[in-house]
């Protein structure tokens, strides 16, 4: 009798669902593939403030190099496919973190609301060529296995730091902005700055993409993302070491008292608004309905956010004696304040500059600072007198726009440490607050945000400003006029606050400045140090593999 034999169906193992994940957006073609290109970069900005989800980027960022991974079956994916979904993540990002640009056309929707698409959609379309630039370097570079991660960190640092500095530059949400919350983790940037930061972010959450790979190119997938984390502690515990043995410390003599009018911008901020927008400074400075200067007489150095007035202030020597009026002796008046004086020769527009004024008791005006970096189509127009032939006008409704500052230099504030001025935007630009030779004692921001309303669009200026205090171990004071308004310690800790959107009066002590950080000292240098390595570690790869490939086929 025969043994009845038995067969137990071979069992196949089921993919991983990192590794379904992985096959399912490479494979990914047409609109499905842009699709998930944009979702990916819309939802990275739940990373910045005021979300900072960064976890968020372990999800996000995987997709990014599986967008760029071959599909199954396939030798490689061609450069253009891989431009053109860094163009899409690009966009949903900077659509998704932008979208409050289209807060400022409406401000006179009259005259710019037909630039809204041009705003919420034209901005991003433009920079995510950027992102596309990215992906295509990161293409060229790109090899199976864990390299590919830092050929990825490589590129997109580069990309994006070449956004930050092309056509005047535009360093608004660099990647590395989702490291800086919690607080321990921005102390990095004492150490790399932002960019350096960036290159980081990029290297340590894309890693969980190696858990998907096969492991004939990958031998343990899951060790990138074990690296990765154990980055993330090491930053946290210098974040931590740091913060406790560096406890705020303040200038002693120096009283400040920020003034936050929540004055909205729009149309009626003009000049017929002159008395009323002055009355109203005067009795919320002072905190008293008499308008009387006694309230000022423990404030050292009251501060007023920029384009403080519906008016030329060097044109107005009655509101100049106002202010003089205003702050007691002992006091000085720190505000922002568009100005003009004589055109230049054979120009067919007035001086006009958005300035930063230190005015004392006297009305005297003890220090002054023209703003150096422009804002584009907000302050002057590129290729101005071609654009206004065609009927365009910047925000700022100035003909022939506002004329750039010739240097940024400390200003000397009676009774304090020298500050560094940076009017608006300007503080996002690290280069600039890095300024070789003489040293500030702190940093002094005058922004006007009304222009972008109750959006993200303010939180993420106060985080980009927040980090420039921690690259250069200075203090930040920083006067918005819709908020927020902050003094800032060295280190990123917050002394005190006004938030978006409301009106009052922040009184503060300025903190100290710090020793100059590895930052201050040597700039981008390490940043730039780490992408090299990166880059000499993937071509290396790259060489090592075309020369097996030529070896097996000369045999």
């Amino acid at each position: 009798m025969l043994d009845t034999l038995s067969f137990k169906p071979t069992q196949i193992e089921k993919p991983s669902l990192p590794v379904r994940l992985a096959q399912a957006v490479a494979s990914a073609g047409g609109w499905r593939r842009a699709l998930i290109a944009c979702l990916a970069g819309a939802a990275s900005v739940l990373a910045d403030a005021p979300v900072h989800l960064w976890p968020i980027l372990f999800i996000t960022f995987p997709v990014v190099v599986w967008l760029i991974d071959p599909a199954p079956g396939q030798r490689g994916r061609r450069a253009w496919a891989c431009a053109v979904a860094g163009w899409w993540f690009g966009f949903g990002y900077f659509t998704a973190g932008l979208y409050w640009l289209g807060h400022a056309v409406l401000v006179d929707a009259q005259t710019f609301g037909w630039l809204l698409p041009f705003a919420v959609l034209g901005v991003p379309a433009v920079l995510a060529t950027f992102t596309a630039a990215g992906f295509l370097a990161a293409r060229v570079l790109w090899r199976p296995g864990a390299l590919r991660i830092l050929a990825l960190a490589v590129a997109l640092t580069a990309a994006d730091w070449i956004r930050g500095h092309a056509f005047t530059g535009f360093p608004w949400n660099a990647f590395g902005y989702a490291l800086t919350s919690p607080l321990e983790l921005a102390q990095a940037a004492s150490l790399f700055g932002i960019w350096g930061l960036t290159f980081i972010t990029v290297a340590v959450f894309a890693s969980p993409a190696t858990l998907a790979d096969d492991r004939c190119d990958t031998r343990r997938p899951w060790l990138p993302l074990v690296a990765a984390l154990i980055a993330l502690a090491v930053l946290a515990s210098f974040g931590s070491w740091r913060l406790s043995r560096m406890p705020s410390a303040f200038v002693e003599g120096v009283a400040l008292r920020i003034m936050q009018p929540n004055l909205q911008q729009d149309s009626k901020f003009n000049y017929s608004a002159k008395a009323q927008v002055m009355s109203h400074y005067i009795r919320l400075s002072t905190g008293r309905t008499d308008a009387r200067p006694d309230g000022l007489r423990q404030v050292t150095h009251l501060i007023w956010p920029e384009s403080a007035f519906p008016f030329y202030l060097s044109s107005e020597p009655d509101a100049l004696a106002q202010l003089g009026a205003l702050v007691p002796d002992g006091t000085v008046l720190i505000t922002g304040a568009d100005r003009t004086g004589s055109p230049p020769a054979n120009a067919a527009n007035t001086d006009t500059r958005t300035s930063m004024y230190v005015i004392d008791h006297q009305a005297a005006v003890r220090a002054l600072y023209d703003k150096v970096h422009l804002v584009p189509f907000g302050e002057y127009l590129p290729f101005q007198s071609l654009l206004e032939r065609i009927g365009l006008t910047q925000l700022t409704k100035v003909a022939g726009g506002l004329i750039a500052g010739e240097a940024r230099h400390p200003m000397q504030v009676p009774g304090a440490p020298p500050a560094l001025p940076l009017l608006c935007y300007e503080v996002v630009f690290p280069d600039e607050v890095a300024m070789p030779g003489e040293r500030a004692g702190w940093l002094l921001n005058l922004t006007n945000d009304g222009w972008f309303g109750l959006s993200s669009g303010p939180y993420q200026h106060f985080e980009q400003a927040r980090l420039r205090a921690i690259e250069q171990g200075l203090p930040l004071v920083r006067a918005a006029n819709t908020g927020i308004s902050a003094v800032v310690d060295p280190l990123g800790r917050i002394v005190g606050s006004l938030p978006l959107g409301t009106e009052g009066l922040l009184d503060a002590p300025l903190p100290k400045a710090i020793a100059p950080t590895v930052y201050a000292r040597f700039g981008d240098r390490f940043a730039g140090l780490a992408l090299a390595v990166a880059l000499v570690l993937v071509v290396r790869r790259r060489i090592w593999d075309w020369t097996v490939l030529r070896r097996r086929l000369d045999v």
